[in-house]
C-alpha cells in the first residue's frame, strides 16, 4: 500500500500552488473536493456513456431521487454524474474552466451535490480562478489516475485517509474540534472489540457501529481498518453525524470513496436533529467537544428530557450548560441494542472522549452526578483510561476513555477498572499546536494487555462499582432564638405592616421588653394573646416578625418545630428526634440554616454508625436530615494512583542551600571587583 504515500505526497505537492491565495492551514479546502472529484471522475469512466444515453432518454419523463436511481444502477455505484464533460474536457476551455467546473459539479446526483455544497466548493473555484491558479490545479489533478483499477477502494481509503491527517495537522490550531489523533483512535478501537474477538471471528458476521460526533470521519475509518487487519470475515457498517459541514462533507467523501454501500454519514446536530432515531447499534465511538456549552440546544434537549423522561434520550438528566459532554453519552446509550442472547440481541460497547470534567463535576442530586449514577448503578461502566495530557491539538488537559456497554463479562460484572496511562507516551519531534506526545505501539499495546488482563498493578486498579459512591447527608444543627422587643425593631417592623400596629403595641405591653432566650415559649404567648384580640396574622406577617424581633443566639433555647409521643423507633435521635428529660415527649427542632454542614459517607458505611461515631460525639446537638439524603458518584483517579513521595532529608536541603549561598556570593564578588 505504498501507492497511496506516494499520491498523498504528489498532490500534497499540488497544495503548493495555493501558496498566496491561501495559508497552508485553507489548502485542504481546495485540495480535499478536488481529490473527491478525481477520483469520482475516474471511477464513473467506464460506464459514462452508458449514463448520458439513459439520461437523455430518461430526464423527461422521471425526476430528482427516481432519475438518480435509475443512473446510479446505470453507473454501477451509490451515485453518477450526467454532465457531458469530465476532467479531460476541462482543460479544453481555459477561460471558462470555472463555469464549467461548476457545471460539472452540478451534474452529480444529488448525495454527491450535497456534498459539495458542504464543502462550499464554489466559493473556492472561484477563489482559484481570481487568483489565475484554477486551470493549473484542475491540469495537475488530470495527471493524478486515481482509477479503480489503479488504486482500490481500501488505497483510496488510505489516501484519503492521510490527506485529512496531513491537512488537519497543518492546521492545527483548530484540528482538535473534529480530528483525534489516530493513536487515541487506535487504543480506543482495540479495547472497544477487545472482548468481542470470538464474536467477530464467526463467518458473515454484520456489526454497526455509531459515531454521532464524527468529525471528519477518522474513527469510523480506523474501525474499519481494525475489522479488516484482524477480522477480514467480518463485515462492519458505519454511521456518522456531524453539524460541521466540511467536517460532514470529508467524511460523506470517504464513505463514497470506499463504496461503503449501507454505511451512511448525516448531516445536523445529534442532540437536537437526530438523523438516527429509533435505530440501534452494535459499537460507538466518540470524542465530542470538551468543555463546549449547549445553550443552542438547551430548549429543545430540557424539553425531550422533561417531557419523555428515560423514554427518551435523556431520563438520568441534564449537565450544566456550560458542557455538554454526558448529553452525548446519554445519546449513545439511548442506541443500545438491548442485550438478549436468548432473543439474539447481544448488547452493545461503546468508547468515548471525556476530559476530567465528566468524572466528578456536580455535587450530589446535580444532572452531572445523576447521570453518573444512572451509569453505575445500571453497571454499564466497565472502565476509565487516563490518557497523557498534551495528546491533542487543540488542548493540554487531561483526558480519559470511558469503556460503557451493557454486556459486561461476567467476571466484569459489579467492577469498574481504572487504568493509569499517563506516563506511557512518546515525545513528538515538534509540536503540532497542543499535541507535544504520542503513543507509541508498546504504549498502546500496554494499556490493552491491563484492560485485557483485568488485574491489580501499578497502572490497573479494580474496584466494586459502589467503591464510587457516597452518600451526601445534610447535618443539622438547632436554630436558637433570643427575643428582643425595643424601639427600633419595632419602628422598622411597622413600617413594613403599619395595619398590625395595635398588635404590636399589645405585645409590648402584656409581654415586656425583657429578653426572652426561649423563642417557642414565647411564640405561645404572643399567639395567645392575638387570638384573644380577635386578630388573625398571615403567615408571611408572623415571619417578618419573628426575624425583626429575634436574632440568633448560642445561649437561648432551641426553637421547637413539631413535637409527638416518644416512640421505640431506632435509631430515632440519629434523624433529628429529641426526648424531653421526664423521657415522655420527643422534639424535632428547627434547623439553622447558617450550620448546616454535609457529610459525604462512602456507600459501604451505615449512615446511624457514621453519625454515632464521626457526628454526635463532637456536636451533640446535631441531626441527619433523612429526607434530604442524596446518593452520588465520583472518580477520583489521583486519589486511587496517587505516589507518596517523602521529603527529602533536611541536612541534604541544607547543603543545597549552602552551595547556593557560595556560588551567589562568588558571582557578587566577581561583580564588585
Amino acid at each position: 500500500m505504498k501507492e497511496h504515500h506516494q499520491l498523498s505526497n504528489f498532490i500534497w505537492q499540488i497544495a503548493d500552488l495555493l501558496r498566496g491565495p491561501y495559508r497552508p492551514p485553507q489548502y485542504e479546502r481546495a485540495m480535499l473536493p478536488m481529490t473527491v472529484l478525481r477520483r469520482f471522475d475516474c471511477v464513473l469512466a467506464s460506464t459514462k456513456p452508458q449514463v448520458l444515453a439513459e439520461y437523455h432518454k430518461r430526464k423527461d419523463t422521471f425526476k430528482d431521487e427516481a432519475l438518480d436511481a435509475m443512473l446510479n444502477k446505470v453507473a454501477k455505484q451509490r451515485f453518477h454524474n450526467r454532465s457531458e464533460l469530465d476532467f479531460q474536457q476541462l482543460k479544453g476551455d481555459p477561460d471558462n474552466i470555472d463555469q464549467h467546473l461548476i457545471s460539472y459539479i452540478k451534474g452529480f446526483s444529488k448525495n454527491v451535490y450535497e456534498i459539495f455544497e458542504k464543502f462550499e466548493f464554489t466559493a473556492e473555484i472561484e477563489k482559484m480562478r481570481e487568483a489565475n491558479i484554477l486551470y493549473l490545479v484542475v491540469s495537475k489533478f488530470c495527471d493524478i489516475n486515481l482509477h479503480p483499477d489503479a488504486v482500490d477502494n481500501i488505497g483510496m481509503g488510505l489516501l484519503f485517509e492521510d490527506l485529512i491527517r496531513r491537512f488537519n495537522e497543518a492546521a492545527n490550531e483548530t484540528a482538535g474540534d473534529h480530528f483525534t489523533p489516530r493513536e487515541v483512535i487506535r487504543l480506543m478501537v482495540d479495547i472497544l472489540f477487545d472482548p468481542d474477538d470470538d464474536i467477530l471471528t464467526q463467518p458473515r458476521i454484520i456489526r454497526k457501529l455509531l459515531d454521532p460526533t464524527c468529525g471528519t470521519g477518522g474513527m469510523l475509518a480506523e474501525a474499519q481498518t481494525y475489522l479488516r487487519e484482524n477480522h477480514s470475515t467480518a463485515t462492519l457498517y458505519v454511521f456518522g453525524q456531524d453539524f460541521n459541514p466540511r467536517a460532514y462533507a470529508i467524511a460523506a467523501s470517504d464513505l463514497l470513496l470506499k463504496s461503503n454501500e449501507k454505511s451512511d454519514i448525516r448531516y445536523g446536530d445529534s442532540l437536537i436533529n437526530d438523523q438516527y432515531s429509533g435505530e440501534h447499534f452494535d459499537y460507538f465511538l466518540a470524542n465530542p467537544p470538551f468543555g463546549v456549552d449547549w445553550k443552542r440546544q438547551q430548549k429543545e434537549v430540557q424539553r425531550e428530557s422533561e417531557k419523555f423522561g428515560f423514554a427518551g434520550r435523556f431520563g438520568a438528566g441534564t449537565p450544566r450548560v456550560n458542557d455538554g459532554s454526558l448529553l452525548f453519552l446519554q445519546h449513545m446509550i439511548s442506541k443500545f441494542e438491548p442485550y438478549q442472547p436468548e432473543a439474539a440481541k447481544n448488547g452493545s460497547r461503546l468508547a468515548i472522549v471525556f476530559n476530567g470534567s465528566p468524572l466528578f463535576t456536580g455535587s450530589a442530586g446535580s444532572g452531572e452526578s445523576e447521570i453518573r449514577k444512572w451509569v453505575i448503578e445500571n453497571d454499564w461502566l466497565e472502565a476509565i483510561i487516563a490518557l497523557p495530557e498534551q495528546m491533542f491539538y487543540n488542548t493540554g488537559i487531561g483526558t480519559y476513555i470511558w469503556i460503557v456497554t451493557n454486556r459486561k463479562q461476567k467476571h466484569r460484572k459489579g467492577k469498574i477498572q481504572l487504568i493509569d496511562s499517563r506516563s506511557r507516551w512518546l515525545p513528538m519531534r515538534r509540536s503540532l499546536g497542543d499535541k507535544r506526545r504520542y503513543m507509541g505501539e508498546e504504549d498502546i499495546a500496554a494499556v490493552v494487555r491491563d484492560y485485557g488482563e483485568f488485574e491489580e498493578s501499578e497502572t490497573s486498579k479494580i474496584f466494586d462499582n459502589e467503591d464510587f459512591g457516597y452518600h451526601r447527608v445534610p447535618i443539622e444543627r438547632p436554630l436558637r432564638l433570643l427575643y428582643q422587643m425595643d424601639v427600633e425593631r419595632k419602628s422598622r417592623f411597622l413600617d413594613a405592616v403599619p395595619h398590625l400596629l395595635d398588635d404590636v403595641q399589645a405585645i409590648d405591653r402584656e409581654l415586656g421588653r425583657e429578653p426572652r432566650p426561649n423563642w417557642s415559649e414565647f411564640d405561645k404567648l404572643m399567639n395567645a394573646l392575638i387570638k384573644q384580640r380577635g386578630s388573625k396574622w398571615k403567615k408571611a406577617e408572623s415571619k417578618l416578625f419573628r426575624d425583626v424581633f429575634t436574632e440568633r443566639n448560642v445561649e437561648s433555647e432551641r426553637v421547637i418545630f413539631k413535637e409527638r409521643k416518644a416512640t421505640n423507633e431506632p435509631n430515632a435521635r440519629v434523624w433529628g428526634w429529641f426526648r424531653d428529660a421526664k423521657g415522655k415527649i420527643e422534639r424535632m427542632y428547627e434547623p439553622d440554616t447558617q450550620l448546616r454542614d454535609f457529610e459525604n459517607i462512602s456507600l459501604t458505611n451505615e449512615i446511624v454508625d457514621y453519625f454515632c461515631h464521626e457526628v454526635e460525639p463532637h456536636v451533640n446537638d446535631a441531626w441527619a436530615d433523612g429526607d434530604k439524603i442524596r446518593s452520588a458518584y465520583e472518580i477520583n483517579f489521583n486519589r486511587h494512583f496517587y505516589k507518596y513521595t517523602p521529603p527529602r532529608p533536611l541536612a541534604e536541603i541544607d547543603a543545597d542551600i549552602k552551595q547556593m549561598e557560595e556560588e551567589f556570593m562568588s558571582l557578587l564578588r566577581e561583580v564588585l571587583i
